[in-house]
């Protein structure tokens, strides 16, 4: 999770000279990408906070649906119908969410496959495992290495075929599923972010978990300040840095949240696309770029990356930092991060 402290904004342009009354208001939702979601601005009153809230929170849940794996919709064709008809049909889909599965295949090459949507069929096993030890800690189990093996034969990231033209998306693989985690959230608050930039809006924040996006200045004409959650949730600080941004995101990649245990070893959810087991290499690995969709796909494959083999990567791209946190608690800052005094 990372926090903001401090956040204010505005419901409208940031104009030195002639700045409105502005009041701070903040709304949350607790209904979309399961994690909590929160906005905050400066508005000049309530119905138009109201209607900036309103906003956001049904776009949240338009791509809740549309990226949703595990449900089915009416009237939406999302990645659960995609999966089921993999190996049969072509099904039509959003523009929106092929333009999040070309962005996927984008980071995908860049990252040497560290990502991949397409993994689904792996993702799936350890998502079970997770289900079942939550459900009853002493059944706890993980999946068999034959089983993982066999499922990564399903994981190509070819066998996803897009035809823009037709606005169809189809699983050349029967056996193949997409799971989409490690991009949608960012993508989808990155493509708010930009329509509400679009329709005059800026100065604001919205927080999902471990994803921040800000829009603007502070209402002041400040910068924002955005808290890098402790991985360790039983110390008393509940923040390891802070940071200033503007016009970016800060997303984080953590074990602390959803994890189970098996043998006395945690067993997290990111799962390493080349050991097909989640390593403990970190704590949290956190980035700052401008686009929240990039930003999340980074910071999970950062995550599966050896420490030397992630700076280099990281130092090697325009308009990226990172903060890794080993498991000794160390903090490593690539050259350009900036922590706040």
């Amino acid at each position: 999770m990372i926090a903001t402290t401090a956040c204010l904004s505005g419901c409208g342009s940031f104009n030195e000279e002639k700045a409105p009354e502005l009041e701070r208001f903040s709304d949350v939702y607790f209904d979309a990408f399961d994690t909590v979601i929160n906005i905050i601005a400066y508005c000049e009153n309530q119905e138009s906070f109201d209607e900036l809230s309103d906003e956001v929170h049904k776009e949240l849940l338009r791509y809740h649906y549309m990226f949703d794996i595990y449900t089915l919709y009416d009237g939406v064709n999302n990645a659960r119908r995609v999966n089921k008809n993999a190996g049969k049909e072509p099904v039509e889909v959003d523009p929106e969410f092929i333009k999040l599965l070309e962005e996927a295949k984008e980071m995908y090459e860049q990252t040497e496959g560290r990502v991949n949507v397409g993994m689904g069929s792996v993702l799936s096993l350890w998502h079970e495992a997770r289900e079942a030890a939550t459900a009853n800690p002493d059944a706890a189990y993980i999946p068999a290495m034959e089983d993982l093996k066999a499922a990564a034969e399903h994981c190509n990231i070819d066998d996803v075929v897009i035809d823009k033209e037709a606005n169809t998306v189809f699983l050349k693989d029967p056996e193949m599923s997409l799971d989409l985690g490690a991009i949608a959230k960012g993508f989808a608050i990155e493509q708010i972010v930009l329509k509400l930039e679009e329709e005059g809006h800026t100065n604001f924040i919205i927080s999902a978990g471990g994803n921040v996006r800000t829009s603007g200045l502070k209402a002041d004409g400040s910068k924002w300040v955005v808290a890098v959650q402790n991985p360790k949730l039983d110390q008393e600080e509940a923040y390891i840095d802070t940071v200033e941004v503007v016009d970016q995101s800060l997303v984080t990649s953590g074990v602390y949240r959803r994890f189970f245990e098996y043998e006395g070893r945690a067993y997290h959810h990111i799962v390493d696309t080349t050991t097909l087991m989640p390593e403990n290499r970190y704590l949290s690995v956190s980035i700052i770029t401008k686009d929240s969709g990039r930003a999340d796909a980074l910071s999970t494959a950062v995550f599966n990356m050896e420490l030397e083999e992630g700076q280099a990567f990281v130092e090697a791209m325009g308009g990226v930092e990172a903060l890794w946190v080993l498991p000794d608690e160390t903090m490593v800052k690539s050259s350009g991060w900036r922590s706040k005094e």
